[in-house]
């Protein structure tokens, strides 16, 4: 008598098949991998419209950006999202023991809230924005960093990141016409948005005059600057100001900093990404407070 094996074989594909689906999931949450663009997610994209958050409102997302969050004592925690991947990655133990709510979702079930292009790797936390912080408590701090009216959130998050690698003191920016804390800002942060101030002025100007009298040089990146950046310094404090991406510094921005400088570049081309040129102008500043 014939043995029908097709009801084994069945089971079989069935169960390396959920293994490799596992697998492309876990991939995807690390990022390694790009969600594909099947047809329920392009009808995704085209339906997707951003939560509605109050001010009171941030939601983080990606490893890095959630690790550094619940590391941080001031940062207020509504609620953590994450898939069971995301939590052993985490190490977040026992989170009934948590002192938030955690809720088990799917990768799916974070695209349907954050967009299919968020490389959320499995978790997503709702928080309250950091407290704000004043420009008193500045006063000394040897270096800081001013951004006038950068926009792009991604610039904005990599300044953010190269500020915390050379222990600037803040990073200070415009209420109107620069990034909000948001998701997109902390993940291009990469967990810096933790470790330093990010304060938001309503006016530059008033601004950078309180700089002046709390003891700070402050020195405008300009590629028509008349002299480099390297010969500028002059003060044991120091707040570098970069334009926006494409107009550069603002013309009553120009007129108020202490002094215009500029990065001498050799080759073809003579500007740069803001945000490379904002750790270039930091690591100069850096060599000369410390000689």
């Amino acid at each position: 008598m014939s043995k029908d094996k097709t009801g084994d074989k069945s089971a079989r594909d069935t169960h390396y098949a959920n293994l490799r689906r596992a697998h492309r999931d876990a991939r995807r949450e690390r990022g390694e991998i790009p969600t594909p663009r099947q047809d329920k997610r392009k009808k995704l994209a085209t339906d997707w419209k951003p939560p509605a958050l109050t001010p009171e409102q941030v939601l983080l997302y990606g490893l890095h950006t959630v690790r550094a969050a619940l590391d941080n004592p001031e940062r207020q925690i509504i609620r953590l999202s994450v898939t069971q991947n995301a939590a052993a990655r985490l190490e977040l133990g026992d989170v009934s023991a948590l002192p938030f709510p955690v809720e088990t979702v799917t990768p799916q079930d974070l695209d349907r809230i954050l967009g299919p292009d968020a490389i959320h790797q499995g978790v997503m936390l709702e928080t309250r924005p950091l407290p704000h912080r004043r420009l008193e408590a500045l006063r000394d701090c040897p270096l800081i960093l001013v951004l006038d009216q950068v926009t792009d959130p991604h610039n904005v998050g990599a300044i953010m990141r190269s500020a915390v690698a050379f222990d600037a003191g803040a990073l200070i920016t415009t209420m109107r016409h620069s990034p909000t804390e948001s998701g997109v800002l902390a993940k291009s942060a990469s967990g810096a948005l933790e470790l330093i101030p990010y304060i938001q002025i309503t006016n530059l100007a008033d601004t950078i005059e309180e700089l002046h009298r709390l003891g700070f040089q402050t020195i405008g990146l300009d590629s028509d600057g008349p002299q480099p950046l390297e010969g500028t310094f002059s003060a044991e404090k120091i707040a570098l100001v970069l334009g926006s991406e494409g107009k550069g510094l603002r013309q009553k921005t120009r007129q108020i900093v202490t002094a215009l400088a500029r990065l001498d570049m050799p080759g073809a081309i003579k500007s740069l990404n803001v945000s490379n040129a904002a750790a270039i102008a930091m690591y100069a500043a850096r060599q000369f407070l410390k000689g």
